[in-house]
C-alpha cells in the first residue's frame, strides 16, 4: 500500500507539472497534450517554470472572485510561481501571445481589481520569503503578509512604521494601493516607507528601482494600481518597536468637536496611532468614537492626564485598555474569525473609501450620515479619521489638495440580496460624486463604478505621468485590466 501511495503521488505530481505544454494561438487555448499540439495550426511552447501553471476549473474558480463578491471574471490559467523568474517568463509569454495578466495577493479588493477574464492570474502567495532583516530595513517578497513580517521584525524589536488595520494583507497588494493606517499622520502611507523595489514590467523585464535608481518606475509602481509593473520584492524601512499599547476609546456627541480633537491630536502627535469611527447611538442616530493609542515599553508608562489634556469628549465615556503591541495591531483577528464562523465573511462587500477635504468634512459627513441608518451600512463600521498630506510623497497616491484630509470609509457587509447590493453600489457612486465635486478623491480598493474620465480626474494633475509610464513599461496594456483605467 505504501508503494502504491507513493507512486500515485509521484504520478499526480508529474501530471500536474506537465499538464500544460503550450498555447494554441489561433484558438486562444492552452494545450495539454502532444497530440493537440501537433493538430494546432500555430502552437507555442510554454517556457520552463519553477512553479506550476494551472488550468483546472477549481484553480480558476478560486481566483475568479475577490473579497467584494461582486465581480466574477474567470481566468484561463493560474500561475503559482516558484520563483521571481517565473513571473518574468510568464509576462514575456503573455506579451508575445496577447494575454492579459494580473497579480493577486490576498484578493482583498472589492470590485474585481485583481481579476482578469481569459487571462493569467499570478498567485503571489507562493512568493512569501523574508530575506535580509537589519537594524533599519527588511527585504521581503511581495506575497508575504504584513502579520508575518511583523512577527519577524518584532523578534528584533523592530516594526514597519505604518500598518493597515487588517494585517493579513500582502505586501505587494497594499504597496500597489498605498497602505493607510492609524500611524499615517506621522509616517505617511506604506508606500512612503519603501526604500527599493524589484518589479517585473509589462515587457517582462525585471527591474530594480528606488528614489535614486529608475525613479520614474519606482513612482509609477507604488500606489500605481498594478498598471506599470508587478512588485515582486520590496525593501521596507523599519523603526524601533515598543512592546505595549495603551488604547483610548473616547466618545463624542458632536461631529465638529470630534473632528476638532482629531485635528489637535494629529497636529501635536501626542499619540502614535489616531483613527475614529461614526457609530450608532443607543438612543438613536449617530455618535462619534475616537480611537487613539500610545505605544510604550515598561517600565516607562504613558501619562493619561497629559494624553487626554484639552480633549472635549463626553465625560465618563472613556475606555482605556493596555494590550501588547502585536495584539493591538492584530485586533481585527478575533472579529474576522467570528464573521467567518457565522458565514458572513463571504457575503458581498460593497465598500466605499473616500478622501474628503478637511475644509469640507463636517458638512459632507454630517449631511451624509443624517440620511443613513445602520441598515444602510449593513451594520458595518464607518471609519472617519484625519491624515496630514505633507506626509505623502508618492505622486500616484491621490488625496485632495488640503493640508489635512479625512479618510471616510463604509466597510459594508451586504445581505445576500441583489436589490440591496445594487442600492449600496448606487449609493457609493452618489457619495463619490458628491465628494468629487468638493475636491475629494477615492482610495481605490473599494466598489465604485469608474469610467476613464473618472480615472483622469482621480489622477489629475499626474494623469500624463501615469499615461507616459504605462506606454513605457506596459506598452501592450497587459497588466491589471480589472482596474479599468486603460
Amino acid at each position: 500500500m505504501k508503494n502504491k501511495t507513493s507512486r500515485r503521488a509521484t504520478l499526480q505530481g508529474l501530471i500536474t507539472s506537465a499538464v500544460i505544454i503550450g498555447f494554441d494561438v489561433i484558438n486562444r487555448s492552452w494545450v495539454t497534450s502532444a497530440l493537440a499540439a501537433s493538430a494546432s495550426e500555430e502552437f507555442v511552447n510554454l517556457p520552463h517554470l519553477d512553479g506550476v501553471l494551472y488550468t483546472d476549473d477549481a484553480a480558476r474558480a478560486a481566483v475568479s472572485n475577490d473579497f467584494g463578491h461582486l465581480v466574477y471574471r474567470l481566468p484561463s490559467s493560474v500561475l503559482k510561481p516558484g520563483s521571481i523568474q517565473d513571473i518574468v517568463r510568464i509576462v514575456k509569454f503573455a506579451q508575445q501571445n496577447n494575454l492579459k495578466v494580473a497579480a493577486r495577493g490576498q484578493g482583498h479588493s472589492c470590485y474585481g481589481q485583481a481579476q482578469v477574464e481569459e487571462g493569467v492570474i499570478i498567485d503571489m502567495s507562493t512568493l512569501n520569503k523574508i530575506h535580509e532583516l537589519s537594524a533599519d530595513r527588511v527585504v521581503v517578497e511581495a506575497g508575504v503578509v504584513w502579520s508575518q513580517l511583523l512577527q519577524a521584525t518584532l523578534q528584533q524589536q523592530l516594526t514597519p512604521p505604518v500598518l493597515t488595520d487588517y494585517i493579513e494583507l500582502s505586501i505587494g497588494g497594499t504597496l500597489s494601493l498605498g497602505g493607510i493606517g492609524g500611524a499615517s499622520h506621522r509616517y505617511g502611507v506604506q508606500v512612503d516607507n519603501v526604500l527599493e523595489l524589484q518589479v517585473v514590467t509589462g515587457k517582462g523585464k525585471l527591474e530594480t528601482c528606488s528614489p535614486y535608481q529608475n525613479r520614474d518606475l519606482f513612482e509609477a509602481v507604488l500606489a500605481g494600481l498594478g498598471q506599470c509593473g508587478i512588485i515582486v520584492r520590496a525593501t521596507i524601512r523599519l523603526i524601533e518597536a515598543f512592546t505595549n499599547a495603551r488604547v483610548f476609546i473616547l466618545y463624542y456627541d458632536n461631529l465638529d468637536t470630534f473632528t476638532h480633537d482629531q485635528r489637535l491630536l494629529i497636529g501635536d502627535e501626542r499619540f502614535n496611532y489616531v483613527e475614529g469611527q461614526v457609530v450608532s447611538n443607543p438612543n438613536g442616530g449617530w455618535r462619534y468614537m475616537l480611537e487613539a493609542a500610545s505605544f510604550y515599553t515598561p517600565p516607562n508608562q504613558p501619562d493619561n492626564s497629559t494624553l487626554l489634556a484639552s480633549l472635549s469628549y463626553t465625560p465618563g465615556t472613556e475606555e482605556i485598555e493596555d494590550k501588547s503591541y502585536f495584539d493591538f495591531l492584530n485586533r481585527l483577528a478575533e472579529t474576522v474569525a467570528f464573521l467567518q464562523s457565522i458565514g458572513v465573511w463571504s457575503n458581498p462587500h460593497p465598500w466605499i473609501n473616500l478622501f474628503v477635504p478637511g475644509t469640507a468634512v463636517e458638512q459632507y459627513v454630517g449631511d451624509l450620515v443624517s440620511t443613513l441608518t445602520p441598515a444602510d451600512t449593513g451594520n458595518s463600521p464607518i471609519l472617519l479619521y484625519p491624515v496630514k498630506t505633507d506626509r505623502f510623497k508618492l505622486p500616484l497616491f491621490r488625496t485632495p489638495n488640503d493640508s489635512i484630509v479625512f479618510l471616510f470609509t463604509i466597510l459594508r457587509t451586504a445581505p445576500l440580496d441583489d436589490a440591496t447590493v445594487r442600492k449600496m453600489l448606487d449609493d457609493n457612486r452618489r457619495f463619490f460624486e458628491k465628494n468629487r465635486d468638493i475636491g475629494g478623491t477615492r482610495y481605490p480598493v473599494d466598489a465604485i463604478k469608474f469610467s476613464r474620465s473618472d480615472w483622469k480626474q482621480q489622477f489629475r494633475p499626474v494623469w500624463g505621468k501615469l499615461v507616459s509610464a504605462k506606454r513605457r513599461y506596459d506598452p501592450d496594456n497587459l497588466l491589471t485590466p480589472g482596474q479599468g483605467i486603460f
